[in-house]
């Protein structure tokens, strides 16, 4: 383009300060006309409105408002929206995709830091971390180290979803020497061994003799309204005795009130860094009182200084977009049915 494109960012301004770091507004610089001082948080106000009636390229993050049909009308110039952060489905709905505007999602650049969080959680929930830890405060030193429910040598881990996150993991799992099930029926017995690179090995199954099989079994599925309660009741009975449930995926996967009943037996353990269908949870629920459950509040995405990683996501795919190439994190209506 022989002219710098007009672009606009649209987040909580605590986010831009996050992501966009002085080299990376030096690079947005070099390919947009960006004023740097104005950060949207509501497109009805008037200087707002003023820059969104030249704006070519959105750039989106946390604390975006929904681009209504109102919004995208006083955006005639709008032809792409870059989004540095993971879902686009809070702020682009079918009035966007309607009008053929580019899109593209940091999730790539997101999902490293939940894989490397699920991989760090179900290592510690091997060593039973956290239910010792409580233990310990109550005057408990140690626990039995002969007990068959510690320790993670010789475990089966089993992966429900191979989403962006869940591909990342899976060689996480091989490397620590962990044996790895997978579920996911939109995959074949070949698409999932070619998920794995030699010399490691994965097993294709259905959920339900993962759910029996595994020591450990970890959420990485979409929330879509056939996913919802994926591990309802008779799901969750079918886990083994002792073995844990990690969540850093959506909430809506599991029924709260049937994990409730699971873990409250002892039987099982549960680490949720989402939860359904109140998040965050209210003071005083129970999971937060069993000693067994771990509840973070959804934290396992980029925080703090991974949030540069989204910028930097960003104002790549800004750049691609200048130079007419393609975007590398391009999201299409028809992927919304089973993406995050």
């Amino acid at each position: 383009m022989a002219d710098r494109a007009a672009a606009l960012s649209a987040m909580r301004p605590d986010v831009a300060d996050a992501a966009f770091g002085p080299a990376l507004r030096t690079r947005l610089d070099a390919v947009v006309d960006i004023d740097h001082g104005l950060v949207v948080t509501d497109f009805a106000e008037p200087r707002a409105r003023r820059a969104l009636a030249g704006a070519e390229v959105l750039l989106t993050g946390w604390g975006c408002p929904p681009l209504t049909a109102a919004v995208l009308d006083a955006a005639p110039n709008l032809r792409a929206v870059i989004h540095a952060a993971g879902s686009v489905k809070q702020h682009l709905g079918p009035d966007f995709w309607a009008r053929g505007i580019l899109a593209s999602s940091a999730a790539d650049a997101n999902a490293y830091p939940v894989a490397q969080f699920t991989m760090s959680v179900i290592l510690l929930a091997g060593k039973r971390t956290f239910l010792m830890a409580r233990r310990y405060a109550e005057g408990e030193y140690k626990h039995s180290a002969s007990s068959r429910h510690f320790g993670n040598t010789g475990r089966t881990v089993g992966v429900v979803g191979a989403s962006r996150i869940g591909r990342l993991v899976l060689p996480m799992l091989a490397r620590e020497g962990f044996r790895v099930l997978l579920a996911d029926p939109t995959l074949s017995a070949a698409d999932a061994a070619a998920l794995m690179p030699a010399p490691w090995s994965i097993e294709l199954v259905e959920l339900d003799d993962l759910l029996r099989r595994s020591d450990v079994v970890t959420l990485h599925a979409p929330s879509l309204p056939e996913t919802h309660h994926l591990l309802d009741d008779r799901r969750l009975g079918l886990m083994r005795d002792g073995s844990v449930l990690v969540n850093t995926a959506r909430g809506a996967l599991i029924d709260t009130e049937a994990l409730v009943r699971h873990c409250a037996t002892g039987r099982i353990d549960a680490f949720l860094d989402v939860t359904d269908p109140d998040e965050p949870l209210p003071p005083g629920h129970p999971l937060f009182l069993l000693p067994n459950v771990v509840v973070t509040p959804h934290l396992a995405g980029a925080m703090g200084t991974e949030v540069a990683l989204l910028g930097e996501y960003a104002v790549a795919e800004v750049e691609r977009y200048a130079a007419g190439l393609p975007l590398l994190g391009a999201v299409r209506e028809d992927d919304l049915a089973r993406i995050a």
